[in-house]
Parts: C-alpha cells; sequence; structure tokens
C-alpha cells in the first residue's frame, strides 16, 4: 500500500512568543516493510533557523527557530510511504523466550550487543516486582518467544480497558497495571516493560494508525490516528511487531515515524518558547491511501 500522510499541529498563544526553538520528529522511517518515498515539512511563521540529522536510534530530527513574534504556530509533514504487510507465519517459529534472553545477557552477536539497550528500564518503562510477575503468567517455562508476545499482546488487549484521559505522558506503567485501563502509550509501555523485566529486548514504536469509519458514516478528514505500538527483537528474524491495543501484528496499515527506548524518544514535537503563556495545541493527522 501507498499512503499520503498530512500531520499538522498547531499551537495557539494567548500572547506573543518572541522566540520558538523546536525539535521535531515527523519524517517516516525506513524499516524492513516501509519506503518513504517523500517527506516535506512547511512551518509557518518561516523559521530562519533549520537543520536536520539523526539522533541515536536513527530518527530523522529536524531543529528550527522562528524568531518572528507570533501567537499562532503551525507545522505540517507531508509525506508519500509505501507499505508492507508481514508474515503471521512467524508465530510459528523461532527460539524460545529463555533462549532469547540468554542471547542478549552477555550479547552473543553484534546485532545483540545492539538490541541489548532495549532490554533495560527507561524514563518511561519502570520495572519493578509487579510487572515481574504480570510478565511471568505469560512466559512460562520453554515458551516459543514470538507466540509469547502475541499472548501478552492478546491479554493486555482484553485484561485492559481503552479510556482517554486517566492517564498523561507521566503516569509510570506501574499504575497503568494496578488500574487496568489507559491509552495506546500506557499499554505500548507496559508491554515493553514487562518483556524488559525478564531481559528481553523490546522498543517503542511512534506512528499512524489508518482508521476505518463506522459502516454508514463518511470519513472524517483528519480524524486518523497517532499511534503507539511494540517491537521486539528475535535472533532468527530482527525486529517484529505487535500492536497490544488493537491485539494484532501490524502490517500495511501500521506507518512508523519514529522508534527508541520509550514515548521520551520519540515525541514528534518538542519546543522551548519565549512568551506565549497560556496555550492549545491541536493535533489532526490525515492517512490517504494512493490508487495505482
Amino acid at each position: 500500500m501507498i499512503y499520503d500522510i498530512s500531520h499538522d499541529t498547531t499551537f495557539d498563544y494567548a500572547q506573543p512568543v518572541s522566540v520558538s526553538h523546536q525539535l521535531l520528529r515527523l519524517s517516516p522511517r525506513v524499516s524492513t516493510r516501509q519506503k518513504p518515498l517523500h517527506n516535506r515539512l512547511i512551518v509557518e511563521p518561516a523559521p530562519v533557523m533549520r537543520k536536520t540529522r539523526h539522533d541515536f536510534f536513527g530518527n530523522e530530527i529536524t531543529y528550527l527557530t522562528v524568531q518572528v513574534p507570533h501567537e499562532r504556530l503551525t507545522i505540517r509533514s507531508a509525506s508519500r510511504v509505501e507499505v508492507g504487510g508481514v508474515d503471521a507465519a512467524l508465530l510459528n517459529l523461532g527460539p524460545t523466550w529463555e533462549e532469547v534472553a540468554a542471547v542478549i545477557d552477555p550479547p552473543a552477536s553484534k546485532a545483540a550487543l545492539e538490541a541489548s539497550q532495549f532490554a533495560f528500564a527507561s524514563p518511561y518503562v519502570g520495572i519493578d516486582d509487579d510487572v515481574y510477575e504480570f510478565a511471568k503468567q505469560t512466559f512460562t517455562k520453554g515458551k516459543a518467544f514470538l507466540p509469547a508476545v502475541m499472548e501478552l499482546t492478546a491479554v493486555i488487549y482484553h485484561d485492559f480497558v481503552y479510556e482517554g484521559g486517566v492517564t498523561d505522558v507521566w503516569t509510570p506503567v506501574s499504575e497503568v497495571l494496578a488500574k487496568r485501563r489507559g491509552v495506546c502509550q500506557d499499554f505500548a509501555h507496559l508491554e515493553i516493560a514487562a518483556l524488559r523485566s525478564l531481559g528481553l529486548p523490546a522498543r517503542y514504536m511512534s506512528g499512524y494508525l489508518l482508521t476505518h469509519p463506522v459502516e454508514g458514516k463518511e470519513r472524517l478528514v483528519g480524524a486518523d490516528a497517532s499511534h503507539a505500538w511494540v517491537s521486539v527483537w528475535c535472533p532468527d528474524f530482527g525486529w517484529v511487531e505487535f500492536d497490544p491495543t488493537n491485539n494484532l501484528m501490524p502490517s500495511d496499515e501500521h506507518i512508523a515515524l519514529a522508534w527508541g527506548r520509550d514515548y521520551g524518544d520519540v515525541s514528534p514535537t518538542t519546543g522551548i518558547i519565549v512568551g506565549g503563556g497560556a496555550h492549545t495545541v491541536t493535533v489532526a493527522v490525515n492517512v490517504d491511501s494512493v490508487a495505482l
């Protein structure tokens, strides 16, 4: 599938902003199932400085500075991306989870060494005894790794309630586990924490999910979603993705924007401003399939 994606972010300020420094992660990634065809960033007011590079995890980041006094800042990312499917037969293959953990500690290869950085606690992914016990309910002795991850994905999907407004970006994993409710970001952090508690490498995936309207309703422009899911490393297959919010392996309707240890590594927009006072942020995402 080929998609045209627009990601519009609007900051409205109660008072003029004299200087705005922004760090953006809004360029889709190259991966085994995804190929970006083009990406364009449009910023108003126009920045006086703009630089692009890649961060530690390989995500493309853009730094920009706006020095014109403004009460509104708009950022649009316009991309075209080709996305492929996934072979669900992977769930019938591969090593046990104990074998994966043994390859990671100590690292048995260069690939294992690179993956091992995703096997530890991180700022938004805390690990404690409760998380470990939660993980052990699924990861019993000798169970195959990828089927166990799919089972854990299903447990979160069925046993946790998707509910907006009950958590925020700073909500710890322990609270999500105790309350058993949250949103995609929370479920991704929880699954990652559970896997890492067993010494297994898991990274946070940020991107877009193509949504479908209720039957009989028109599809609304801007109503598609930013989304979060999980990717785990398996020695035989590399990185394999799972979505606990939807209980599936992401395929050609998941578009990856960035990845890292947790949300803090992949935030689409991060900024520092001078002035502005109170402000509101509006985000609209639109994903359209391209007819060939």
